[in-house]
Order: structure tokens, then C-alpha cells, then sequence
């Protein structure tokens, strides 16, 4: 009876310890240095989100100091046995427990960063094109009077104010243009430039640059620069004018 041998090439044998080297390379990068490193970079990233209060500094400490422990223990073990977390077939929960933890971090340095500084950011920028939408408008209907209809710019200014000051500015605009509804005077005013002095969640301030113009039937018009600065305040989710008062130049 003939003996049978099996033949193993030994190019193969080279070719799979080079796959298997790869393969527990490619884990050790992964599970031992990246997800730790990423962790930790997440909990840095969280402090400068939330500019570092006391808390999450002994917080953050305390977390790193554990990372960093557990990959000395990790060195230990690859050390003593040549095995770590990322290579141990036996252990793929830890794994697992790791890229968890690794992604945990990362989602909660996604989450804090777009609260403290994307939400903030857009609304800074909505609330700075609404004063200025509120504030021009403000400007021009306070100095806008026609004799056909003199109390349609008064209307559209008191809808955009605070209530309790809209008797004080009523006053102040019949006063105004008394003279105005006498001579039969059409007065108008466009924005020339306008800008945000001060904002904060819940208060702004504008100034507002106009060019205004007098006309009437029986005499040329007349032009004049008018400045005002518009103080606003945030009520219910909407910006209304706390007061308006003229920049004497």
C-alpha cells in the first residue's frame, strides 16, 4: 500500500502569518490605540464646548486617568502573554465594549459642540437680521407721515413696540407732525445704512442712517439725514421696540 504525504508550499504558510500580522495589526491600532486616544479627545473636545467648569474638570480627569490605566494594563498583558484587547479572539464583548464607549464619547463631543456653539451661532445670526428688519422699519414708519392717511405710519410703528410704551410715542408722533397734517406736508424716509451696536439673547441695539424727504404741492422738495438708535428687547420669541431716540449730530 502506497504512503500518502500532504505537501504544504511553504510561499502559502508566509503569505497567511503575513494576513494574520495584518489583521492583528489593523486590531491593535484600531481597539488599543485609536478608540482610546478618540475617547479621550472627545472628553477634551466636551471641556472646551463647555468652557471647563470645575465639575467636568474632575470629571474629565478622573475618566482620562482610567483610559490611560487601562492601556498601561493592556501594554502589561501584551507584555506577559502577547495578547491585548483588540487581539484576543477570546474577548470579542470587550471589543465591543470598547468601539461603544469610543462612539459614546464621540456622539456626546458632537452633542455638546453643536449646542454651545452651531445653535448659538445661527441663532445670533437669525436674531441680528431681525433687529435690523424690525429696527429699519421702525425708523422709517416714525418718520414717514402723509396727510391723506396720518395715523398709517403710526399704526404700522406702535405693532412692532413694547406695549407699554406705545401711548408715550403716540403722543410724541401726533406732536411731531402736527405741523406736518397743517401744511399739508408729505414727509418719507429711506434706510441709507443701518447697523447691530449691541445684541444679546434678549436685548438689541440699532442705529438706523435715513434719507429723508419733505414734500408739498406748492414748494420743491426738501432732503435732510436723519439718524436714529433703536433700542429693542426680545418678548415671547419676538423682537419689539423698547424706544426710539434721535443721534443729534
Amino acid at each position: 500500500m502506497r504512503k500518502l504525504t500532504s505537501v504544504v508550499d511553504p510561499k502559502s504558510l508566509r503569505l497567511l502569518g503575513n494576513r494574520t500580522f495584518l489583521i492583528s495589526l489593523w486590531r491593535v491600532l484600531a481597539f488599543d490605540i485609536a478608540a482610546p486616544l478618540a475617547t479621550i479627545a472627545a472628553l477634551l473636545m466636551i471641556g472646551v464646548a463647555l468652557r471647563w467648569p470645575l465639575w467636568w474638570v474632575s470629571t474629565c480627569s478622573i475618566l482620562a486617568l482610567l483610559i490611560t490605566a487601562g492601556m498601561l494594563v493592556n501594554f502589561v498583558l501584551f507584555r506577559r502573554n502577547s495578547v491585548t484587547f483588540g487581539t484576543n479572539d477570546n474577548s470579542p464583548r470587550l471589543r465591543l465594549a470598547v468601539i461603544a464607549v469610543a462612539a459614546t464619547a464621540a456622539l456626546a463631543a458632537f452633542g455638546v459642540g453643536y449646542t454651545r456653539w452651531t445653535v448659538p451661532d445661527r441663532d445670533l445670526k437669525r436674531d441680528s437680521s431681525e433687529v435690523m428688519h424690525v429696527a429699519t422699519a421702525m425708523a422709517e414708519n416714525a418718520s414717514t407721515f402723509s396727510p391723506q392717511t396720518p395715523t398709517g405710519s403710526l399704526d404700522r410703528a406702535t405693532a412692532m413696540m413694547v406695549p407699554d410704551r406705545v401711548i408715550a410715542f403716540t403722543e410724541l408722533y401726533n406732536k411731531s407732525t402736527s405741523a406736518l397734517a397743517q401744511g399739508l406736508i408729505t414727509a418719507e424716509a429711506r434706510t441709507l445704512s443701518a447697523g447691530v451696536e449691541a445684541l444679546t439673547p434678549s436685548a438689541a441695539s440699532v442705529v438706523v442712517i435715513m434719507r429723508g424727504t419733505r414734500t408739498r404741492a406748492d414748494a420743491p422738495p426738501v432732503y435732510e439725514v436723519i439718524a436714529f438708535r433703536v433700542e429693542l428687547t426680545k418678548e415671547s420669541g419676538r423682537w419689539l421696540v423698547l424706544d426710539l431716540a434721535p443721534i443729534h449730530r
